[in-house]
C-alpha cells in the first residue's frame, strides 16, 4: 500500500457523516486508491460501512446498483434483478482485466469514478440508460449516465461529491442488450467496447474504450449498416495509448457496432 501520509480512517454510518476533512477522500473497494502513490492523502473515508444494499428494485421497478456493489455481486444478477438485459452485466464484469480477487473488492462507483476508457461500468451504465445518484456538500443531484465521464479518468464529479448509485430504469431492463469487446492480446486490456440497446424500434449504440469518454448514438429505427458505419466513424476523437491505436480503434468500432447491429435486428 501507498498510502505513506495516511493518519486516519473513518467508518461512516450515516450521510452527515460524509463531509471530507483536508486530506481525506473516499475508499470504496480500494482497487486503484491502494495501486499507486496518493501523495498528499492523509485520511481515507471508508464507504462500505455505510450498509448500502448492493442490488435492488425500485419502486418503479427499475434496478437501484449501490455504489459499493462490488463487480462480483455485479457478475451474479439473474433476471428476477436485471430482466432480459442481466446477461450483459456480467459480461461487462468480464470485460475488466481483473482476476476473482478484485471482483470480490473492486466496487461499480470505484470503476464509475475510475474513468478510464478501459473502465467497463461506464459503458454499461450508458447503454442501459442509467442515471447516477450524486451526494456532495450542496445536496443531492442526478448524472445522465452518457454525460458522466467527461474525458480519460476525467468524470463530472465537484469536488466533495460521491455516486451514491446507479439507478436503471425498467424499460431498459426488459430490452435486448448485446456487448462486444476487443483487446490486441487475449487476456490484454480492452481496446474497444460496444453496447447496444433496443426498444422496440428504437436502437442505442455506445462505443467506449476506443474514445477517451463514450459515445452514445441513438437511432429512432434500426440503421442500415453503412448509416451506423458512418456515425460511428463520425464519433472522432479516438483514443490512442500502448493497448492500442487510434486508427486500430476506429476500425474496431466500426466493426464491433455492426456485430451488435447485427445481433440486435434479430431480436425479438
Amino acid at each position: 500500500m501507498d498510502l505513506t501520509q495516511l493518519a486516519s480512517v473513518r467508518t461512516p454510518r450515516s450521510r452527515d457523516e460524509l463531509a471530507l476533512a483536508p486530506g481525506e477522500v473516499f475508499l470504496g473497494g480500494g482497487t486503484w486508491l491502494y495501486s499507486e502513490p496518493q501523495p498528499g492523502v492523509t485520511g481515507v473515508v471508508d464507504l462500505m460501512t455505510m450498509g448500502w444494499v448492493p442490488l435492488e428494485r425500485r419502486r418503479d421497478g427499475g434496478l437501484r446498483v449501490a455504489a459499493t456493489c462490488t463487480l462480483e455481486q455485479l457478475n451474479a444478477i439473474r433476471p428476477e434483478l436485471g430482466g432480459t438485459a442481466s446477461p450483459v452485466f456480467a459480461q461487462a464484469v468480464r470485460s475488466l482485466l481483473a482476476g476473482a480477487k478484485v471482483w470480490r473488492t473492486a466496487t461499480v462507483g470505484g470503476n464509475l469514478c475510475f474513468s478510464a476508457p478501459a473502465s467497463p461500468i461506464p459503458a454499461l451504465a450508458a447503454v442501459l440508460d442509467a442515471s447516477i445518484k450524486v451526494w456532495g456538500p450542496g445536496g443531492k443531484r442526478r448524472i445522465a449516465a452518457a454525460d458522466f465521464v467527461t474525458g480519460a479518468g476525467l468524470n463530472a464529479l465537484e469536488p466533495g461529491e460521491l455516486v451514491r448509485a446507479v439507478d436503471i430504469p425498467a424499460a431498459a431492463l426488459e430490452a435486448r442488450v448485446a456487448w462486444r469487446r476487443i483487446a490486441l492480446a487475449p487476456l490484454g486490456r480492452a481496446g474497444v467496447f460496444v453496447a447496444g440497446r433496443r426498444e422496440a424500434s428504437d436502437l442505442a449504440v455506445v462505443v467506449a474504450g476506443a474514445r477517451a469518454r463514450p459515445g452514445v448514438l441513438r437511432f429512432e429505427r434500426m440503421p442500415e449498416p453503412g448509416e451506423l458505419a458512418g456515425a460511428v466513424d463520425a464519433l472522432g476523437d479516438w483514443y490512442a495509448d500502448p493497448h492500442g491505436s487510434a486508427a486500430w480503434r476506429r476500425a474496431m468500432a466500426v466493426r464491433l457496432a455492426g456485430e451488435v447491429r447485427d445481433e440486435l435486428e434479430g431480436a425479438a
